[in-house]
């Protein structure tokens, strides 16, 4: 699953991170304390970033769309993540490519996945791994890890929610991530597997009802978050999906929305008017809930990894939760890619396995101690 490659002077390794956001600076903070990590670049298209308390970070302005500052940014760094919009990954994949640089990002758009999948059959000796974070990403990780820990795997459900710990309005949602990811993932066909086949999936459909420690949620499909389990895990395990968690009524109001109001067919226009009129909370919850179903030793068994997940301050910096759990995802690929642990090309969330996954800095600090069942 793994072969071994360069592993890099635990105090030598220079990381580009391009998009200083909310997620692109969480991830700096977490690097601050990672040995394997000497610099890191952050590159943004909007000036002075605040980066006290960070020494390790460097702040540049980068416009990705200008392809010579782009390229001269990629070819100083060992590794790049991009934490840029989704849609402006495909140019960031090129260039890193182009100087045989490692390159991770954090989307859920399976179109920009498949793109970057060509690519890295193009480049050889360089290792490509999108999809890191949360979901897709440790969802993943986690999935993949329960369905192989079973001799014959019946189901595998994961389900993520990144939630405002308290909402009074309709939607019982507050923003607290990418807007235009959050719309993307709503408006795009999702993939699952059924009786061991894949099936292309309606976002928004599939709804269901769930209780975490009293709580009651609401599930549905969105896009993305299964990544690429479907095709390894084809064959090999009977049902496989992906859903997002809301608080009941979320659901239905959206649909209205995308559906009912097309709203669907102008993401650009609806993620202005949620940017505008949907407040931002820093005060959220991660529901991380993966559940594996089948038989050992002629038994029929159940093995879960269930968690809660808030947020937290790091360096002097407040973190949210959607904020720390997507930033540990990717950070704790990184320093297996600094171990040497990572194939080169293409690499899967799934071929990460979760022993491996807690076993280093941050996978273990924000996703450790789990109900986990064995």
């Amino acid at each position: 699953m793994f072969t071994r490659g360069f592993v890099f002077d635990l105090f030598g390794m220079k990381i580009g991170i391009i998009g200083g956001g909310k997620v692109g600076g969480t991830i700096a903070t977490l690097l601050e304390s990672c040995d394997f990590c000497d610099a890191v670049r952050l590159g943004d298209v909007r000036p002075n970033l605040k980066l006290d308390g960070l020494a390790k970070a460097a702040a540049r302005k980068l416009d990705v769309r200008r392809a010579a500052g782009l390229a001269a940014f990629v070819k100083r760094c060992e590794a790049v993540v991009s934490a840029a919009p989704y849609y402006l990954n495909q140019d960031i994949a090129r260039a890193c490519a182009a100087a045989r640089v490692a390159y991770f990002d954090l989307t859920e758009d399976v179109a920009t996945t498949a793109f970057i999948r060509g690519l890295a059959r193009k480049t050889k000796g360089v290792t490509f791994m999108p999809q890191c974070g949360l979901a897709p990403g440790a969802i993943n990780i986690v999935g993949g890890s329960l369905a192989s820990s079973l001799e014959v795997a019946r189901s595998v459900e994961m389900r993520v929610g990144a939630l405002p710990q308290f909402a009074s309005n309709q939607m019982k949602y507050y923003l607290s991530w990418s807007t235009a990811g959050l719309i993307n993932e709503y408006c795009q066909l999702g993939e699952a597997l059924h009786e061991g086949r894949r099936i292309a999936t309606l976002p928004l459909d599939g709804a269901e009802r769930l209780t975490i420690d009293g709580v009651e949620y609401e599930a549905f499909n969105t896009s993305g978050g299964v990544a690429t389990m479907c095709e390894t895990f084809h064959g090999r395990v009977g049902e496989l999906n992906y859903k997002t968690m809301r608080y009941p009524g979320h659901r239905d109001l959206m649909k209205f929305l995308l559906q009912d109001l097309n709203l669907g067919t102008q993401q650009e226009l609806l993620t202005q008017i949620f940017d505008q009129e949907v407040p931002l909370t820093d005060q959220d919850v991660v529901v991380f809930y993966v559940s594996a179903v089948g038989i050992i030793g002629g038994e029929l068994v159940q093995r879960s990894f269930v968690k809660k997940m808030h947020g937290e301050t790091v360096h002097g910096r407040r973190l949210s939760a959607i904020q720390l759990t997507t930033a540990a995802g990717v950070v704790a690929v990184l320093e297996l890619f600094a171990r040497g642990k990572l194939t080169k090309g293409f690499v899967k969330q799934e071929s990460v396995t979760l022993p491996q996954f807690l076993g280093t800095q941050w996978g273990r600090r924000v996703y450790g101690d789990s109900n986990q069942t064995h």
